[in-house]
Formats: structure tokens, C-alpha cells, sequence
């Protein structure tokens, strides 16, 4: 048997779907306003300088406001699950008989 055809083999996965999906989603919402923005200038303005004005001006509003979202969506959900914990450390230490039935209630087949 060849033992240099049987390596370690180590695969690198994305490990932050999460994050691409959220990127992605993000820079699709935040394009479509400014487009849709320079499309109703056009009709409105005469000077394209204006338009691209309006255009940059929306581009860093919306970046900003995207951003600032996403930051406090993502640290409000980091709070609700610290909370959800320290409760549950809480009610295991002090309701231990609570959360044996309710444990049983959920994994019927254990008991």
C-alpha cells in the first residue's frame, strides 16, 4: 500500500454564511434606493450634477443607515441569548425540579 497517496486532508469551509448572505442582502437594499432615486432626479432635474450629487449623498445615508441596523439587530439578539442563559443557569440552580419535568417534557424518550 502507497502511503503517500494517504494524507491528512483538511477542508476550508466558509464559516461565515451568515455574515456573506447578510453582506449581499445589505448592498442589493442599499443600491436599489439610489438608482430608483437618480431615475426620479432624471425626470425631475436638468443637471446631471445634481443627480450624481443626490446619488452619492443617498449611497452614504443609506451605508450608514444599513450599517447601524445590522449592528443593533445583531447586538440585540446577543443580549436576548445572554439573558435566555442566565436565566436558564438561574432556574437550574434554584428550580432544579422545574427543569427536570420540563426536560422530560421535551425528551420523552429518556424517561
Amino acid at each position: 500500500m502507497d502511503t503517500h497517496l494517504h494524507h491528512d486532508h483538511k477542508e476550508d469551509h466558509l464559516q461565515s454564511s451568515d455574515m456573506l448572505r447578510d453582506i449581499v442582502i445589505g448592498m442589493a437594499d442599499g443600491l436599489t434606493v439610489p438608482f430608483a432615486l437618480a431615475a426620479g432626479l432624471s425626470g425631475a432635474v436638468s443637471s446631471s450634477n445634481i443627480i450624481v450629487i443626490a446619488g452619492i449623498a443617498e449611497i452614504c445615508a443609506g451605508s450608514i443607515a444599513m450599517g447601524l441596523g445590522g449592528y443593533l439587530a445583531g447586538k440585540t439578539e446577543q443580549d436576548h441569548y445572554a439573558s435566555e442563559v442566565k436565566r436558564e443557569y438561574y432556574e437550574v440552580e434554584n428550580l432544579r425540579h422545574r427543569e427536570i419535568e420540563e426536560t422530560k417534557e421535551f425528551l420523552p424518550i429518556l424517561v
